[in-house]
């Protein structure tokens, strides 16, 4: 049994694996070793990979440490079952590293592009041969609808909703489909220029704001919420099997 811990800047996500398969997962606010207890009384786990964007907290992972066989807080030196050619991997997104690995895993021999679309959007690509090129960050739906309204003096802040058409008819409704439409005809842009150097690219879409672009886009994708998870397991089953 197998703990995966995907710590954000709001959130944790954590994933209990049974070897390759996902049996539970669950979303913290607030999470501690309180809840790594509860967990523990449920399920008999053996090991544990913690990934967090936040500062490390050294006496937490020293109480996972503590309650595993095995335990793993990735960064740029662990182990991957993949080729890394970023030029900086210590400034590398840990949920980046992970989700093109999730994705390699779940379509292997293939060209990726791997989309998560969060706080920030990131463009991931990784080839067939499973060697890792980087990709870009732009910002999400969150980010662009603060950039219009606090950088502007007359567009008001909006809450983002799914129902929109292609064209707005007041203010409201132009700021939303101009940043929905806006992503979605970035991501089809992002594939249709990939396709031209990888005719038979496939392309992975992950994150919370997934349920805004699934129907909005031209291009076929893989809608998996759970990728980041499943890299995580990915790599902490590399780990325990070397």
């Amino acid at each position: 049994m197998n703990l995966c811990i995907d710590r954000g800047n709001s959130s944790t996500k954590v994933g209990i694996f049974k070897r390759d398969n996902l049996i539970q997962s669950l979303t913290f606010t607030d999470f501690g070793t309180e809840d790594i207890e509860n967990i523990y009384s449920q399920h008999k786990i053996q090991h544990c990979i913690l990934s967090s964007v936040i500062e490390a907290d050294i006496e937490f992972a020293d109480f996972l440490s503590s309650k595993n066989e095995i335990f793993i807080e990735l960064n740029h030196t662990t182990p991957i079952p993949v080729i890394n050619n970023y030029t900086t991997p210590e400034t590398l997104g840990k949920d980046r590293l992970a989700a093109v690995i999730g994705a390699a895993y779940l379509k292997p021999d293939s060209n990726l592009l791997v989309i998560d679309a969060g706080t920030a959007i990131t463009y991931d690509f990784i080839d067939a041969q499973k060697v890792y090129w980087g990709g870009n960050i732009a910002p999400g739906i969150e980010l662009r609808l603060r950039a219009l309204h606090e950088f502007t003096n007359q567009l008001p802040y909006i809450n983002v909703y799914n129902d929109s058409s292609l064209l707005g008819n007041d203010t409201t409704s132009s700021i939303n489909s101009g940043v929905l439409y806006g992503i979605a005809f970035e991501i089809d842009g992002y594939i249709d220029t990939l396709k031209k150097k990888y005719p038979h690219l496939s392309t992975f879409l992950t994150g919370g704001s997934i349920i805004y672009f699934e129907n909005k886009l031209k291009n076929p994708i893989f809608a998996e919420k759970f990728l980041v998870l499943i890299g995580l397991n990915r790599i902490l089953q590399f780990n325990v099997q070397k």
